[in-house]
């Protein structure tokens, strides 16, 4: 017979097996009693991993692909604080997860207990806590997981903790799991699209009706549009007119549609925040990406006319100028070898059914600037609040969740990550996967190591007139052997200096999980990106 701590944590399983296939478990004793009924239940996938921030973010990598909820379950005390950059990175990408954490009895709180500290609301706005005790309402669980988008569930567990035996396999088993919160509808918009339109995709968008034939700027993680234009021409269309060949060309758009969250370049944000564009803003969440009071608000949009032909033209013409202009900058050997040209380099080998991971900082900017999104290649990033922390462990659960989705294929489907040296370093601890878990059958982590912070050459940081403290809390050199690190962790690992080296080694099939150091340089950086302005 069960103890009370036992029965409690079964039926807690019981119900998350309804809503989730997977769950991430961390080591501890008062989540044991979870541990064990997870470990008992053949309808559940557990995965296990020893820091729990590494772990909360690959649950939130594979509930990007699975686009529902997955678990992850820890002991009591600050185990749960290391859960809140995933739950906020979640929150704001409006990403399913589920925290399930063990806690101690309400009476030992404030009596100087062990890894005791107060963890109902302890995610704040960003998950509330359902609180679950023996005896108390399960079934609260399931409104939930029916409500909400991220969940906290919070345990209390009593001692004795487990039982002398291990528990039995339930005879009930989840076949199909109950469906989660549905996307908001914020009603109907009217588009005359007879007036020059230019629609902006960011991450979270997705294919509006009607707008196919509308010239689109889209970032990497938006879907590919019919009629894409390069983020560099934003430029262009901030420009009331241009002159080309004596003839004067109106170039900026009447209005702009704004779809999902874009984030990444400030020319194209110049464009929504243009109070000389008409605005109008598509949600599917209750979040809007709308910094002005002035606009419209819709979900779907109910369109009339059509593009004209001359606006389509000055759309193609302006974006094949800013493509040509990053094929020129690319070309010219005083630039050397930077992350632009390993975002070129992944671009080029990418192929259809791949999967494509992008940290949050120089290379999802560098996939965009070399033409991404491409149809066919599912690609992610974490631009909910955009930090670069937990990307490995995200990669990962990516690449999981994929293979997980194409178990009869001989060959687990490609994941390509491209990050940056000081994304890769923050979360180095998500190479760590131990023996008895699954791992990556086809991940292949490019790292653009350019010994510290490229992003921060081209901000304002990186003007001439500051240089002098730029490097020590900027650029932040590190000289870290990447090599020596995928070694201590029984990771494949390959270093390559210039394009052709790395074009080679993203072309040969890889085995599991294999990082690819490209040794490259941010001295030119900010010389690179004042020449594809000009």
């Amino acid at each position: 017979m069960d103890n009370e701590s036992m029965q409690l944590a079964r039926a807690v399983v019981e119900q998350l097996s309804r809503h989730v296939s997977d769950v991430v478990v961390c080591p501890g004793s008062r989540n044991s009693p979870l541990s064990l009924a997870l470990l008992a239940r053949p309808d559940i996938r557990v995965h296990v991993r020893h820091d729990e921030r590494s772990a909360a973010f690959l649950a939130l990598g594979i509930a990007r692909v699975q686009k529902r909820r997955v678990g992850v379950v820890m002991t009591s005390g600050t185990a749960v604080a290391n859960c809140l950059p995933a739950m906020v990175e979640a929150h704001y990408s409006h990403a399913p997860l589920a925290v399930i954490s063990a806690d101690r009895p309400r009476r030992m709180q404030d009596t100087g207990a062990s890894q005791t500290i107060d963890q109902l609301g302890i995610f704040g706005r960003y998950a509330q806590t359902t609180n679950i005790v023996a005896g108390g309402d399960i079934p609260q669980m399931a409104e939930a997981f029916t409500t909400r988008l991220q969940v906290h569930i919070n345990v209390e567990l009593d001692a004795p903790l487990v039982g002398k035996q291990l528990p039995e396999t339930p005879s009930n088993r989840t076949l199909r799991r109950a469906p989660g919160p549905r996307p908001q509808d914020h009603g109907e918009v009217a588009v005359d699209l007879s007036r020059n339109t230019l629609v902006i995709a960011g991450d979270e968008a997705w294919a509006v009706e009607g707008l196919e034939d509308v010239p689109t700027i889209a970032e990497p993680t938006a879907p590919a549009p019919y009629h894409p234009v390069h983020p560099l021409a934003a430029a262009i269309f901030r420009k009331p007119q241009i002159s080309a060949n004596d003839y004067v060309v109106d170039t900026k758009p009447e209005q702009v549609i704004v779809v999902g969250h874009p984030t990444l370049h400030r020319d194209v944000l110049g464009l929504i925040n243009d109070p000389d564009i008409e605005l109008i803003t598509l949600s599917r969440t209750a979040d809007f990406t709308d910094p002005r009071p002035d606009s419209r608000r819709g979900s779907t949009v109910k369109v009339t006319g059509a593009p004209t032909k001359q606006w389509l033209q000055i759309c193609e013409a302006a974006s094949d100028l800013a493509a040509d202009t990053v094929r020129l900058v690319i070309a010219d050997p005083a630039h050397g070898f930077t992350g632009l040209h390993v975002a070129a380099a992944i671009s080029d080998t990418l192929g259809t059914g791949d999967t494509l991971v992008l940290g949050a900082s120089n290379p999802v900017r560098d996939a965009s600037f070399v033409g991404l999104p491409y149809d066919g290649v599912d690609t992610y990033s974490p631009r909910g609040a955009a930090g670069i922390d937990g990307t490995v462990s995200q990669a990962v659960g990516i690449a999981l969740a994929t293979q997980a989705a194409h178990p009869d294929e001989p060959r687990a489907p490609r994941t390509v990550a491209l990050l940056g040296d000081v994304t890769f370093l923050h979360d180095i601890g998500g190479l760590l996967i131990g023996p008895a878990d699954t791992h990556p059958e086809n991940l292949t982590i490019v790292v653009a190591n350019d010994d510290g912070g490229g992003i921060f050459e081209t901000l304002e940081i990186g003007a001439p007139e500051l240089r002098a403290s730029f490097e020590r809390v900027f650029g932040t050199p590190h000289g870290a052997s990447l090599g020596d690190l995928c070694a201590g962790f029984g990771v494949a690992h390959r270093e390559v200096t210039e394009l052709r080296e790395l074009l080679d080694a993203l072309s040969e099939p890889q085995d599991g999980l294999t990082v690819i150091e490209a040794r490259t340089t941010r001295a030119t950086r900010r010389a690179m990106h004042e020449a594809l302005r000009r």
